[in-house]
């Protein structure tokens, strides 16, 4: 991978030092860096382009969140996601995403549904060509979309950051064909259900969508001892 400069990211969204957090955090969460592997503050600093401060500073952010640890007098090390983390973060979201489509079905706009309609759609077609890469940035769209629409900042939060833990799993298994095709019906179905406004059915539908998703993980090959995936 290249260099990557925080500095030439001219998003208002984040400040430096969230930036540079954000960026060795997606990096840990796509396994560039693997299980146990040191991360070195000055080498770090220098392929970001910045100064050791704010790389520190994302150093202990990560250690909160448990992606690393650091060892005093030695360094920080990779600990990542493990399988066994993985397990968790589904069954959690399994609820979460239950919670979170009944509540979009009371606060859902006419223009979010068709937002979701219209990502439906994309999927669609893209299933019927095996584009699978735009399955993936699809399934990302259509989950963005829901957890918007439940205009909870709070679970918004939440979600969106498991979302992201499991990154390169889900990447592997939207990759299979009968996955990527019962999860683009499932989607469609909690649409269909949230659009209807049916709360208890749109809850469902998201709780199993998450579950079916890790049985077929589970079924592609993730294991469940404490590797690092």
């Amino acid at each position: 991978m290249g260099e990557y400069d925080v500095n030439h990211d001219t998003s208002d969204k984040y400040s430096l030092g969230s930036r540079v957090f954000n960026k060795i955090r997606e990096d840990i969460l796509s396994g560039r860096y693997s299980e146990k592997e040191e991360l070195k503050e000055a080498a770090v600093a220098e392929e970001l382009g910045v100064s050791r401060t704010p790389v520190r500073e994302a150093f202990r952010q990560l250690e909160l969140e448990g992606l690393i640890r650091i060892v005093p007098n030695k360094g920080a090390y990779v600990t990542g996601i493990s399988a066994s983390d993985v397990a968790d973060i589904y069954e959690i979201r399994s609820l979460l995403e239950g919670l979170c489509a009944k509540w979009a079905t009371k606060k859902i706009t006419k223009d979010a549904i068709e937002e979701m309609e219209e990502t439906i759609l994309l999927s669609e077609f893209h299933l019927s060509k095996g584009h699978f890469e735009q399955l993936t940035e699809l399934d990302n769209r259509f989950h963005m979309q829901l957890y918007e629409a439940c205009e909870s900042k709070m679970l918004i939060h939440l979600l969106k950051d498991f979302h992201q833990y499991v990154q390169k799993e889900r990447q592997k298994t939207l990759s299979d064909k009968e996955r990527s095709k019962a999860a683009v019906a499932e989607h469609k179905s909690i649409m269909e259900a949230i659009r209807d406004g049916n709360e208890q059915l749109a809850e469902r539908l998201a709780d199993e969508h998450i579950c079916n998703a890790y049985k077929n993980m589970v079924k592609c090959g993730l294991s469940k001892n404490n590797r690092n995936i």
